[in-house]
């Protein structure tokens, strides 16, 4: 088995059985010689029923980690799972539950035991997994988890959506909109911030970290007359980065931060909330766009996008945020 970090393979989830994310896993693998090399814990005939599906004649090589570097050559590397996931596209059902659960579980511990360098998660169906008892907001929350497990850690995890274009970090996530300025604090805005500086630096090669800091109001409050939050939250938390040798301004107008010349100017916009970071990144990039997960002991990757049921099984999902999902998890780990 190779020793090196960058000769070690990328670990893939399964995703979503009823989902899009078979389709991409075999698409990515019909070209895998535009990629590093990888292996999936997932359902061996869930994946060669798929790749029928959609017309791809994709040899499927059983193996286990130890063999995958070796097996990406002649195929699809498959780590068999031990609960079975059925090939029901457009049809999700709890019973492939464990088998989704079980291979972000493993691919995680893949990374722990020195036998993959980075994780690649398809999408997956959270309203499934809670049916099944799945008590995590969401894969983020999950992730966090498995590093308190097994590293120890006890970090926050950060999602940042990544692509060429422009690079945004929602400070509050998956919570309803009437519940962020509650949510929001001086130590969330400060801490999230600090992962972000030390994950670009650390991941990413970028020494001097550049973040545009969105205010929470329109206009970013107008000076306390469309809010407060901006002047009493936003301001000290900024204030608290740049004492810590981050270059972070703001709070800035969100309407005035993403047109192409104030771009220019940042590497990463943090975001009050989820829409008002995520809009502007799919707008400008909703094909090429990666989730990343930053602040934890490995790094992870994701498309951004959903399980799309509709598209299950019919060969058109586009897999250009998949590819770059693999793309940017080899280009992190190396």
């Amino acid at each position: 088995m190779p020793t090196e970090q960058s000769s070690l393979p990328i670990a893939l989830t399964m995703g979503e059985p009823a989902g899009i994310g078979p389709e991409l896993i075999v698409t990515a693998a019909s070209a895998r010689r535009e990629a590093a090399p990888f292996f999936v814990y997932g359902d061996p005939g869930l994946l060669s029923d798929r790749a029928r599906r959609i017309g791809l004649d994709l040899t499927i090589v059983e193996t286990d980690e130890a063999g995958a570097f070796a097996a990406f050559a002649r195929g699809l590397p498959v780590v068999p799972l031990a609960n079975p996931a059925p090939d029901q596209p457009g049809r999700p059902d709890v019973a492939g539950a464990a088998a989704v659960i079980e291979s972000i579980e493993r691919a995680v511990l893949s990374v722990r035991r020195g036998q993959a360098r980075a994780v690649v998660t398809p999408p997956i169906m959270k309203e499934v997994l809670y049916r099944a008892g799945f008590s995590h907001p969401g894969h983020t929350e999950f992730l966090g988890e498995l590093a308190h497990r097994h590293w120890g850690h006890d970090g926050k995890p950060v999602m940042m959506i990544w692509s060429e274009t422009v690079a945004v970090v929602p400070v509050t996530i998956h919570i309803p909109l009437a519940e962020v300025p509650a949510a929001l604090s001086e130590e969330l805005i400060f801490e999230t911030g600090l992962i972000v500086a030390q994950d670009l630096k650390a991941r990413f090669a970028i020494m001097a970290p550049r973040l545009a800091v969105a205010g929470l109001n329109p206009h970013a409050g107008e000076n306390g007359t469309l809010g407060r939050e901006d002047n009493a939250v936003v301001a000290p938390a900024i204030a608290r980065l740049r004492a810590a040798g981050i270059d972070a301004r703001g709070p800035l107008p969100a309407d005035t931060m993403f047109h192409a010349r104030a771009r220019q100017g940042f590497d990463v916009a943090l975001c009050m909330y989820h829409d008002q970071a995520l809009a502007p990144a799919k707008a400008l990039a909703f094909d090429e766009a990666v989730n990343v997960t930053l602040g934890l002991p490995f790094i992870r990757t994701s498309p951004d996008h959903g399980t799309a049921f509709d598209l299950a099984g019919t060969g058109e999902a586009n897999p250009s945020s998949f590819l770059a999902s693999l793309a940017l998890a080899d280009r992190m780990s190396r």
